[in-house]
């Protein structure tokens, strides 16, 4: 069997895309200089206050940009369309995208059903006005999509993450298996790392480790920030002191230095991490029995029942989070149990809770900093003097006056926050702390290819540039949504 090209019976598409792609480059050079070297007072003011469009020079390599930018997009996706239908014949990118086309569906879906509510999805909806938003989430959404398909449901992966693979050592990419049993899948569509093992595999099951553990830890640190720094904020005074205090006491140590000290093993087996993430994992409960309670004080044969469900599953999952085979803590000299196995519903990896909540704790004090600051200004607003004149409570005007009016910045933080934390975990794999050494996290693959980067560079390459998209689409995701949000 042949070694693949990246293109294969693509090929001759790609000098229709160098080209437009360099078109792109230098049209997007060109109106930058224009930009900086003309002035708006040279273009005519309409009426309503609004700048005409552009013409001449301007209004040529503006025109030359976005016809340039749809080719290139065009282009890209002739090659993604045809290497579905090809497969291999298609090369390397041929078969990628065939993999990846329980993806591709996703993505399609997504958008089509996005672009046609979108009038009725409130600032989700209208991301899709920003295109800077747009290609953002997609970015997202197909990390999000490739690695639960990857990661959970196997059906992008194509070789065992785990499995040594005889004479694929550092194998370049598109390398066909050598002695391949039939069914199995005939190439290592991104080459072999220096362990013989599937780089292509490894990077879509690595995933959906960055995909489960950086959202759900910054939505964690969010609830520890909001339940704190509301009342810190609202009330001000020995509250706001106190609490402020703790915040800058964390903040004022060196962030990686402080991941480096939750993960190493010698602090792990004190047990230090899970009190921590007894304490700092019940925030989410008790955010949530004010809320309703705050809600629905007024109706309490509706409230309490209500609470008793939220709360009994809630307390259940938190127990289930914080317990490990039964066992809040266990350490060489004594254990604190937990729940009982046959009630403990999930086990998390003790690697992975240990590194769960170290972002967790760096980011929650940054967080409140940024819910204070708006409480602190949004109380002195006149809904909130309307709200206070009606008698209604300090939580009740903290979490549905406040709160939903501080929405903008804190969603637009909490995308730029998953991405910070995204580069953490990037960072702890790399230097081998917190994760198991043979995990699939894009931090330890490209520690693990690094060695060989100058000869084999494909097995770091990758998983690299996975990272970078990843990040790059979380800060053009907050952008667009930062950009509707001050027109909402």
């Amino acid at each position: 069997m042949e070694q693949l090209t990246w293109t294969g019976a693509l090929t001759p598409l790609n000098l229709f895309l160098a080209l437009s792609v360099a078109i792109l480059v230098i049209a997007s050079v060109v109106q930058i200089l224009l930009s900086i070297a003309t002035r708006s007072g040279g273009r005519s003011v309409y009426a309503d206050g609004s700048l005409s469009a552009d013409k001449g020079a301007s209004g040529l390599v503006g025109m030359v940009v976005e016809w340039s930018f749809y080719a290139t997009v065009l282009i890209v996706l002739v090659y993604i369309v045809g290497g579905v239908l090809m497969g291999p014949t298609a090369g390397i990118i041929g078969g990628m995208s065939r993999q990846l086309l329980s993806v591709w569906i996703a993505l399609v879906v997504t958008f089509g059903a996005s672009i046609a509510y979108k009038r009725k999805l409130g600032l989700y909806g209208k991301l899709f006005d920003s295109t800077v938003g747009m290609i953002g989430f997609g970015l997202v959404m197909f990390w999000v999509y490739a690695g639960f398909f990857g990661g959970v449901m196997d059906w992008v992966t194509t070789h065992d993450t785990l499995s040594q693979y005889s004479g694929m050592k550092n194998e370049a990419p598109g390398t066909p298996l050598r002695g391949a049993e039939e069914g199995a899948y005939q190439w290592f569509l991104l080459g072999g790392d220096n362990l013989a093992r599937d780089v292509f595999s490894r990077l879509f099951d690595g995933a959906w480790v960055v995909v489960k553990i950086a959202p759900f830890a910054t939505l964690f640190a969010f609830m520890v920030g909001i339940t704190l720094g509301l009342p810190a904020g609202y009330y001000g005074g020995k509250l706001d002191t106190f609490l402020s205090f703790l915040a800058n006491l964390i903040l004022a140590f060196p962030v990686i230095l402080l991941f480096y000290l939750l993960v190493t093993p010698e602090i792990v087996l004190t047990g230090i991490p899970n009190y921590m993430a007894l304490f700092l994992f019940v925030f989410p409960l008790i955010f949530l029995a004010i809320l309703l309670n705050s809600r629905y004080y007024t109706q309490p044969t509706f409230r309490t029942p209500l609470l008793i469900v939220v709360l009994g599953v809630g307390a259940w999952l938190y127990l289930s989070l914080v317990s490990t085979d039964g066992a809040v803590v266990a350490t060489p000299t004594y254990v604190i149990p937990g729940l009982p196995r046959w009630l403990d519903g999930f086990d998390i990896d003790p690697n992975l809770l240990v590194v769960f909540v170290s972002v967790v704790f760096v980011n929650a004090p940054t967080v409140f900093r940024i819910v204070r600051g708006l409480a602190m200004d949004i109380k002195t607003r006149d809904y909130v003097a309307a709200a206070q004149t009606r008698g209604e409570g300090p939580w009740y005007i903290m979490l549905w006056e406040i709160l939903p009016n501080a929405r903008g910045p804190l969603i637009v933080d909490f995308c730029l926050r998953i991405g910070y934390t995204t580069i953490l975990l990037g960072t702890l794999g790399f230097f081998g702390l917190g994760l198991a050494s043979e995990s699939p996290d894009w931090g330890t693959t490209i520690n693990a290819g690094r060695r060989l980067l100058s000869i084999y560079p494909h097995a770091a390459i990758a998983p690299a540039v996975s990272l970078l998209t990843l990040v790059l689409g979380l800060n053009l995701l907050a952008d667009g949504l930062r950009e509707e949000s001050l027109r909402d």
